[in-house]
């Protein structure tokens, strides 16, 4: 417990210095956009209430947090689609299926929660939009529904299974794997507004830099380095390598769902900037980090 108090205390410190040191930005600097990097600190503050009452307190409400960042999350995503009346069946059953997800990661049955979105919700998804609902769009409704289901519930609830795979380790691989990625998104956006001159997609999202990438990548290394030692039970190499792991996928996750907002919003510019500073702008990289440091720390590791 007393690791516990320590490992927060010291991450409540940081996010306060982040936090001063952005307002000062912001002051200094009114004609820079700092919107995007405000929005993170936000999410840093509200995973850290979280990640609090789900240490000190109990799991339970770690989970049903999670859960509900997971129903917003695609409540949100299914906002940017063009939708029609047969769609909203189908949206039913999808959020239907989010507590049955977590409902396999408080029982620990792992076998379940790493299939039953990629199977068979993948399989179960066009019945409701067969029956009675004819062929127009099927082929379009189904696919945004399951990307959807992939990215903002599957991929999300892996935060939830952490603590359910490794009790005595998880909680704190949480707390690593979200202040890392955070590190990595806000370092990206702070060199892309101030050095970025190369961009990845300009049409979809012009924060996104190569010179960006390569100073997060290598500040989210060194942040890597630097905490792994209080935050998990990896070696040196390891722990060098997640940084490595999380800034490439973290990146990934941001690009694949600027390119995904912008494609579903051609034309309606007006909502694109409203969705800005909502939820899939907080948590993009990590729809792609969650899953993919949980399976190569399980597949290393056996506390996993």
């Amino acid at each position: 417990m007393l690791e516990t108090i320590i490992t927060l205390s010291v991450v409540f410190v940081g996010l306060c210095a982040a936090t001063i040191v952005l307002y000062g930005l912001k002051k200094k600097q009114p004609n820079k956009d700092f919107s995007g990097i405000w929005f993170r600190v936000k999410t840093w503050w509200g995973m850290f209430v979280i990640f609090c009452f789900a240490t000190l307190f109990t799991p339970i409400v770690s989970l049903f947090s999670i859960m509900v960042l997971c129903f917003y999350s695609l409540k949100e995503y299914f906002s940017m689609m063009k939708t029609r009346k047969s769609d909203r069946r189908l949206f039913l059953w999808s959020y239907l299926m989010i507590p049955l997800q977590f409902l396999w990661i408080y029982i620990g049955w792992y076998g379940m929660f790493i299939v039953f979105i990629p199977i068979y919700v993948f399989l179960f998804l066009p019945v409701p939009r067969i029956i009675g609902k004819g062929t127009l769009g099927f082929l379009r409704s189904v696919s945004f529904t399951q990307w959807g289901m992939m990215l903002m519930v599957f991929g999300l609830s892996h935060l939830a299974f952490y603590s359910s795979a490794s009790p005595e380790y998880g909680p704190n691989l949480v707390l690593y794997l979200i202040v890392l990625t955070q590190i990595n998104d806000v370092i990206h956006a702070m060199v892309s507004m101030y050095f970025g001159r190369h961009k990845v997609v300009p049409t979809a999202n012009p924060n996104i830099s190569w010179e960006g990438f390569v100073g997060a990548f290598l500040i989210t290394i060194l942040a890597s380095y630097l905490l792994y030692p209080y935050f998990t039970p990896f070696g040196l190499t390891y722990g060098i390598l997640a940084g490595v792991l999380i800034s490439v996928t973290g990146y990934f996750g941001s690009l694949t769902v600027s390119v995904l907002k912008r494609d579903l919003l051609i034309g309606d510019q007006g909502k694109f900037e409203t969705l800005q500073g909502k939820y899939l702008s907080r948590i993009d990289s990590l729809t792609y980090t969650a899953p993919v440091f949980f399976h190569v720390t399980r597949y290393l590791f056996e506390f996993m």
